[in-house]
């Protein structure tokens, strides 16, 4: 019988939120208040928390990270950001979002933006992608690409490292017979905990567990002392990687051209006039014939026609 704290656990980390957060969510949409204790019962009045503040954190997101927040997620930003406030020992919502817009809130302004977005990934997600990659994309570049370079990749929003990480092991398999041919990947992504997180390569053994034996073997090993409970990109595969923290609506500090910028469930969380800005930033920063992929989600917002469809959720600057 599989074990019910495990798949609880699974499930949580599907949805991209912890414990204490489901349980307030679950709670209040079942019940409309608090009937387990006291305690929980008091979590909704401890922190003062209006429509107003609702709408100020709102409104800080899309300036500072572009991201459009549906107005039914006043219980998820309670939630996530309550931690925030108690660790300042603050007990008001808009005296936070005073300090977060604030000269002085600078260093505040990270975790404000850390604890509002999700960071749910794995290993080859949307599988479909790598073997385009795989298949097409790479023996394309092979043909056309010149051999006293790299060949430059970007994960945009990278979360902690799989995509980027899977990138590299599709890479690496098919580029290791083009002698002096390797690749050069880019991943950054808005929050810097997951940054440092992805930078250390070290992953629960269950998070390679849809990966082939030979993969497994071949770019992974046990991270000594943790009991064979937690495994460690190989440097050979790290080193192809950089990470950065990188805010998209910000000046981005990278030099293209690319050849494959993967921006997969990301626009989604952004407005049409966003979106469309940030598709045509990428497409400045491609290539003639490079590739940009998104998330099967998705939608393409492209009046200026800098890209054509390829492929599922793959798009190619015409060159």
């Amino acid at each position: 019988m599989p074990n019910p704290v495990r798949w609880f656990q699974w499930i949580l980390a599907c949805a991209g939120m912890e414990q204490d957060e489901f349980i307030r969510i679950f709670l209040k949409s079942r019940y409309g208040v608090y009937r387990m204790s006291g305690q929980a019962r008091q979590l909704d009045a401890d922190l003062s928390f209006t429509g107003h503040d609702f709408e100020a954190v709102r409104t800080t997101l899309h300036a500072t990270a572009g991201i459009t927040l549906d107005a039914d997620k006043r219980d998820l930003v309670y939630a996530r950001l309550a931690r925030r406030l108690r660790a300042l020992r603050m007990t008001a919502f808009s005296d936070y979002m005073v300090l977060v817009n604030s000269p002085r809130g600078a260093e505040e302004r990270v975790h404000f933006i850390n604890a509002l977005t999700t960071n749910l990934t794995a290993f080859f997600r949307e599988p479909h992608h790598f073997d385009f990659l795989a298949g097409r994309l790479l023996p394309e570049v092979l043909r056309r690409h010149a051999a006293d370079r790299p060949v430059r990749i970007w994960s945009a929003g990278c979360s902690t490292g799989e995509e980027p990480y899977s990138i590299a092991m599709v890479a690496q398999e098919v580029l290791a017979s083009a002698a002096g041919l390797a690749p050069e990947i880019l991943a950054t992504d808005l929050d810097s905990s997951v940054i440092a997180s992805a930078r250390q390569g070290r992953y629960a053994r269950e998070r390679i567990a849809g990966l082939s034996a030979q993969r497994s073997r071949k770019w992974f090993r046990p991270l000594p002392g943790s009991g064979g409970g937690t495994v460690e990109v190989k440097h050979e595969l790290r080193k192809t990687v950089t990470f950065r923290q990188l805010n998209l609506m910000h000046d981005w500090p990278v030099q293209g051209p690319f050849e494959l910028i993967f921006c997969r469930n990301v626009v989604i969380y952004f407005d049409r006039p966003t979106r469309q800005r940030l598709l045509e930033r990428f497409a400045d920063c491609l290539c003639d014939g490079g590739y940009l992929f998104l998330g099967r989600s998705e939608v393409m917002y492209d009046p200026a026609g800098r890209f054509e469809p390829v492929g599922p959720a793959v798009y190619r600057k015409p060159g």
